[in-house]
């Protein structure tokens, strides 16, 4: 769009916008998971709490955390509360949230994944597969894109306990990468 501002100038006006957001690295990686606090943040969707338990116990298998201790928000379609990120990071070591699988509930968990990382807190954000392109927009948009979300087959609110327990296998191996920072 072209404005005349008078007789010798003018400006252009550019209608595509342009993105600023500064690159904010990751929360530092511990070297081992044995002995952390394990915060688990539910978003309450379907199935998301039977995809947690699942994973903690059997990451409780594999790894001797010091505490798992649950958070549930209530809203999967806005982001945690400050006041609970602020908890959590005071109360845990790292992170392990569900559930991203529509587009709301997706950004809202990548965006309190981020906000646990930038208090020190190594966060496993989940995901699944559909949602992985629009998890990369937003992480770059906030500022983090090299925070990398678990990514599980799709779909995950009408799931048998079969499915239920595939899925716990792949959060399993890629939550500890992520925490880990080693993560492909």
């Amino acid at each position: 769009m072209l404005q005349k501002v008078d007789d010798t100038s003018a400006f252009v006006f550019d209608p595509r916008g342009r993105l600023e957001s500064s690159e904010t690295p990751l929360a530092p990686r511990p070297t081992a998971l044995a002995g952390l606090r394990l915060g688990v943040l539910d978003n309450s969707k379907w199935n998301a709490n039977k995809l947690l338990r699942g994973a903690a116990a059997a990451l409780g298998e594999q790894v001797e955390f010091a505490a798992v201790t649950y958070y549930v928000k209530h809203s999967f379609s806005k982001d945690a509360d400050p006041a609970l990120i602020a908890r959590i990071a005071a109360e845990c070591d790292i992170v392990l949230t569900a559930i991203g699988d529509c587009g709301s509930c997706c950004s809202c968990c990548v965006r309190d994944s981020i906000a646990l990382e930038r208090l020190g807190r190594p966060a496993a954000c989940i995901i699944t597969t559909e949602f992985v392109q629009e998890t990369k927009l937003t992480r770059a948009a906030i500022g983090m894109p090299g925070l990398l979300p678990v990514v599980i087959d799709h779909p995950v609110s009408s799931i048998t306990a079969q499915e239920v327990a595939a899925r716990v296998a792949q959060i399993v191996v890629q939550a500890q990468a992520v925490w880990l920072g080693r993560a492909a």
